[in-house]
């Protein structure tokens, strides 16, 4: 399902009225323009300034090469309608060409480069485009690599992580380095499992039905999905749920008023089933046919990649300018699929 402009505008008018302040998007989401458009209204009813706003977006996987990372800048700047972004995150760690092969599939590129791409990088945060500047979708040797060669140290990092697929060792990795996690897919996305398995959503094993949870929800007369997201934040992960339901969005950022026990947040902990407890694939499908995977083993290149969309909204203003705003954040999550 495909998130319209009017969707976008209901979506982005509930979550600033709820208090989302922190807004993720991507090239490759393709929801941009529809975006700058709906806040741009905000900001001239002077209801909102832009500074009050925590805004990422993403190069895409195609514009993986240093010559192209300022292109794709000013064009999503462009489409956002604004100067400059608070965050700009490498997309993929593994880029593609443009063109589809034959079949339909996207051709990955064995040649992308992480040190001169993060290079082009560290520009756009001296040329006053991009606050900071960080990676999605990278494993620890990748994250390290960079950060060992890097002049302005990588933010964040964003990546798959819920429940079922907790991700300690690379949360526990970028911490030690100053680099935030940011989770998309955060209640394990529901949907993507439901259609997956084409069953009754009830008997299908997922974070957001597990009696642990449910316990909890009981317990603490709050949703399955607040108990996920509280206890993503307790463990000082930002999260990005996905909704464009209105009334989940306002459940979505009522996660400050409680806090979960450290027995609780132990049961929780307990869940943790590794890779398998992926909820997409590693990187995950393109937005048109397979993407062809292949393995190098050079530090740095890895296979494959993922699409999805999102944004994201702050609580509070963060302490560090040029930094992401870590566990300070509200969230919201606009996709433009229906992961």
């Amino acid at each position: 399902m495909k998130t319209g402009i009017q969707d976008i505008d209901t979506t982005i008018d509930t979550a600033l009225e709820a208090g989302f302040r922190h807004i993720d998007t991507a090239h490759a989401y393709k929801n941009e323009e529809a975006i700058g458009k709906s806040l741009k209204r905000w900001f001239d009813s002077g209801k909102i300034k832009r500074e009050e706003l925590f805004i990422v977006t993403k190069l895409p996987s195609s514009g993986n090469r240093a010559e192209n990372v300022e292109k794709y800048l000013k064009q999503s700047l462009e489409n956002l309608q604004m100067t400059y972004v608070d965050l700009y995150l490498i997309h993929q760690p593994i880029g593609s060409f443009p063109e589809l092969d034959s079949d339909g599939n996207r051709v990955l590129d064995p040649n992308t480069d992480h040190l001169s791409i993060w290079k082009a990088m560290e520009a756009q945060v001296d040329a006053g485009r991009a606050r900071s500047i960080g990676v999605s979708n990278f494993n620890a040797r990748q994250v390290k690599r960079v950060w060992e060669n890097a002049r302005i140290k990588p933010a964040n990092n964003q990546v798959e992580l819920n429940l079922f697929f907790q991700r300690k060792e690379l949360v526990a990795f970028c911490k030690a380095l100053d680099v935030t996690i940011c989770a998309y897919s955060p209640l394990g996305a529901p949907g993507m499992r439901i259609r997956k398995h084409k069953g009754d959503p009830s008997k299908i094993d997922m974070p957001i039905t597990h009696p642990v949870v449910l316990k909890l929800a009981e317990k603490y007369k709050k949703t399955p999905s607040q108990i996920l997201i509280r206890h993503s934040i307790q463990r000082g992960v930002v999260v990005i749920p996905k909704s464009n339901n209105p009334e989940r969005l306002k459940q979505n950022i009522q996660v400050f008023d409680f806090v979960l026990s450290t027995e609780d947040v132990y049961e929780l902990d307990f869940l943790d089933r590794g890779e398998k407890g992926r909820a997409l694939q590693p990187f995950g499908a393109m937005s048109k046919g397979r993407a062809i995977a292949f393995q190098r083993s050079e530090p740095g290149r890895q296979r494959g990649f993922r699409h999805h969309a999102a944004t994201s909204p702050l609580a509070r203003p963060s302490t560090q300018s040029n930094k992401h705003p870590g566990i300070q954040t509200r969230f919201l999550d606009i996709k433009s699929d229906s992961a």
